[in-house]
């Protein structure tokens, strides 16, 4: 049996709005090895070497397929897409000039979107029997909204772009709630604050007054 952990994030921008989210609690990984066992079970007819052949073979080919351009969709499983981010150079806070478009000598696949089928959530769900394994309460940043916010402009000033990583360091927020404030930020053209990038990709940089 499943168990989900209610989380209680409070007021964490003044406004007194509590919101509430609720995620599974992940009691176990299963490794490669378990896996193989799990699909190489008596009744299936399949040994642990075909398993793990099978599986290092669609590794490779699905690598292959996004490396040459392609989204891969598995029916039952969900669709993978490659996504693109400018590599890191030594010194960080020094981003492509102004106006200079990056090449691809500075561009690289930094991570892969997975987007399950309605069949494999709709799957899980039927197999999901879930009970309660408690609450966790979402603390409060030590700072202010206003306060949050002059930091992060005063870290764009010296860094010319931010994370949310960044921002969770900066605020003493966890990474739901400091997503959620740089997604309102972002909203309001008033805070000065804007993305560049998409999805995994995405980084908040100073917004560009005319």
């Amino acid at each position: 049996m499943a168990e989900y952990i209610k989380q209680e994030m409070s007021d964490l921008d003044g406004s007194g709005e509590e919101r509430t989210f609720y995620r599974m609690k992940i009691c176990h990984n299963i490794d490669t090895k378990e896996f193989i066992s799990k699909l190489a079970r008596p009744a299936s007819g399949m040994n642990k070497g075909t398993v793990l052949q099978v599986l290092t073979n669609f590794a490779d080919e699905l690598a292959y397929c996004m490396a040459h351009g392609n989204s891969v969709t598995i029916d039952g499983v969900g669709t993978f897409k490659p996504t693109l981010g400018i590599i890191k150079k030594k010194n960080k806070d020094a981003p492509c000039e102004e106006g200079q478009n990056p090449n691809a000598r500075s561009l690289t696949v930094n991570g892969v979107n997975f987007r399950a089928s309605k069949e494999l959530v709709k799957e899980t769900a039927r197999q999901c029997d879930l009970k309660r394994a408690g609450v966790e309460y979402i603390r409060r940043s030590a700072y202010s909204l206003e306060e949050r916010i002059a930091l992060a402009m005063k870290y764009l000033d010296e860094h010319h772009f931010m994370r949310v990583a960044d921002y969770m360091e900066l605020t003493g927020l966890r990474k739901t709630a400091a997503t959620m404030e740089l997604k309102r930020l972002r909203e309001d053209p008033a805070n000065g604050i804007t993305t560049e990038g998409k999805r995994n990709g995405i980084i908040y940089v100073r917004r560009k007054t005319e």
